[in-house]
């Protein structure tokens, strides 16, 4: 058995479309330091997450569990108390498990308050931090509207920027956020598209990717020699779409791929499909003038992400951490981007649920595999068992609570035994006006996913299936849910869902190992139920009874 890794980089950004890398393939935006990483480790291809939305998705990551399973499944759903998160299961095996960036986790106050956690107690502290040690915590969604701020706690990174000169009471909005204000009017504020190319107002090494880094070298070198698991989780290349000089400009027009869609989408729109292409997001990138506009700096800010990319390796390699470090890095989603005519994510095609992943392990066992691809369906909640084998721990004996497998045997080359067949996906719509217009009540406005590397089937409850073939039309172009012809493949995939929902999720507080060792142990403590005749059992099992008052 290979020595555990010491250290864990895992690296996450926020809605970082997996064909937006040199190494996957886009012809213009060239990322070397990520394909770097690449070139080291194993860059799986058919990654994908378990909802196609930031609080959701990280919260399967985190907890190495399917949505349904862990309950938190949209923006502002608290993570109950009780769920194991990644440092419940790394602590005990000797990695301080800590945070900075985004999580959009929200605190189970209820539940916390209900069983007397204070949540300034280190359990209330990681009970409301999805299991993680805060070095700094920042979701990067300091709006502020008529009913308050959107995250009520101001972030370290506000302090940061008024010590830098920069004024005002939310300079995450007013200076990283907003670029100089047009003539007669106010601040040209992010929220708006239409500013996208603009620079923004703070200067490049004081805009948030830059700090996150040295936040995250911070705590690396304040770390010392103790072993950790740090969660790097970037806030770009997520909205607000604005960019700091030179990165607002690096791309143009010219750089922006072609739409993937189709006139035919929306005139045989599924009634779900079309009540998300009626989004303002969608309808608006739709139009070719917001997507010339925003793309190229969508595309700067993975530019920007991928240049401190090389000055945090340049620092690992430094202190020589490189040779006992773990990196992993991915997304939590991706984005449309006006494919399909949508903006945003919510749905299931493949720029908005496939995600990149590379995984570097820095051991001798991994060799046979570096600079590889791996077409192996791979899930999210697929990091959190490999963590816990990498740093020597034995995922397997965690059936009862993980639902992801570890990867160990793709990053060692190792055959296949019984890989995934399917990847899921859901999605829980209650909260968006789709919902209202479709008329449905927030028990019935969900989405499930299923897709094998051919088909991928769309559960939408009260409405028919979608289904695509991503052999024959791997853009999805062509919904076949109604296609008579695929009925076989439409029952197949729902059979499998059926067989999925029937998973064993809930019992969690005991191991298939503790329940097989159980069997059979009541009738040693006296329990003899259905017993006719004393011949019937054991003398020794009627020991306790036989011959003398068992009343003492």
């Amino acid at each position: 058995m290979a020595e555990p890794v010491r250290n864990i980089l895992f690296i996450m950004c926020d809605q970082l479309r997996w064909d937006y890398l040199s190494c996957a393939g886009h012809p213009h935006l060239q990322t070397p330091n990520i394909d770097a990483l690449a070139a080291r480790g194993v860059r799986f291809t058919r990654a994908y997450v378990q909802s196609p939305v930031c609080g959701a998705s990280r919260m399967s990551t985190y907890t190495g569990r399917y949505v349904s399973s862990h309950g938190a499944s949209w923006n502002g759903y608290p993570l109950k108390v009780g769920e194991m998160t990644m440092g419940d299961y790394l602590r005990p095996l000797g990695r301080d498990t800590v945070l900075v960036g985004k999580t959009h986790m929200r605190a189970d106050v209820e539940g916390m308050e209900r069983l007397g956690i204070p949540p300034s107690s280190i359990i209330g502290v990681r009970v409301s931090e999805a299991g993680f040690d805060p070095f700094e915590r920042d979701d990067g969604l300091h709006g502020l509207g008529p009913d308050g701020r959107y995250d009520a706690k101001l972030p370290r990174y506000n302090r940061y920027l008024n010590d830098k000169g920069y004024a005002g009471g939310n300079p995450w909005h007013d200076w990283a956020n907003a670029a100089e204000p047009e003539t007669g009017e106010g601040l040209a504020s992010g929220w708006a598209m239409r500013h996208a190319g603009k620079p923004a107002r703070v200067a490049e090494d004081d805009s948030e990717t830059p700090y996150m880094t040295r936040r995250a070298m911070d705590f690396i070198a304040e770390a010392g020699d103790k072993p950790w698991c740090l969660h790097l989780s970037y806030i770009k290349p997520h909205w607000p779409y604005i960019a700091p000089a030179p990165y607002n400009t690096m791309y143009g027009p010219s750089h922006v791929l072609p739409a993937v869609r189709t006139q035919a989408e929306r005139e045989r729109a599924h009634p779900v499909y079309d009540a998300f292409m009626q989004l303002r997001v969608s309808l608006n990138f739709s139009r070719d003038e917001v997507r010339e506009t925003v793309i190229p700096v969508y595309m700067g800010l993975i530019k920007q992400i991928d240049d401190q990319m090389g000055v945090l390796m340049a620092f690992l390699a430094e202190r020589k951490l490189l040779d006992c470090t773990m990196i992993v890095f991915t997304s939590d989603h991706g984005d449309y981007l006006g494919d399909h005519w949508l903006g945003e994510k919510d749905l299931f095609h493949e720029p908005s649920v496939k995600v990149p992943l590379i995984v570097l392990d820095p051991r001798a066992q991994a060799d046979a595999t570096r600079g590889t691809t791996c077409d192996a369906l791979v899930e999210g909640i697929d990091l959190l068992p490999t963590f816990i084998d990498a740093v020597g721990g034995d995922a397997s004996r965690q059936s009862h609570r993980l639902e992801g497998r570890s990867l160990m045997p793709l990053l060692s080359g190792k055959p296949l035994q019984d890989w995934r067949r399917y990847w899921i996906s859901e999605y829980d719509y209650a909260v968006l006006p789709v919902a209202m217009r479709l008329a449905r009540e927030p028990k019935d406005a969900r989405l499930f996913c299923i897709a094998d590397a051919r088909w991928k089937l769309i559960e939408a409850p009260g409405f028919r299936p979608m289904l695509f073939d991503l052999e024959s039309d791997p853009d999805e172009l062509v919904d076949r849910g109604a296609d008579p012809a695929c009925a076989g493949e439409i029952a197949r995939l729902q059979a499998a869902l059926h067989t999925w929902g029937l998973r064993q999720s809930q019992r969690t507080t005991r191991s298939e190992d503790e329940i097989k060792a159980m069997r059979g142990k009541s009738l040693r403590k006296g329990i003899l139920i259905g017993v006719w005749d004393e011949a019937e059992l054991p003398p020794e099992l009627w020991s306790g009874y036989a011959g003398r008052d068992s009343r003492g």
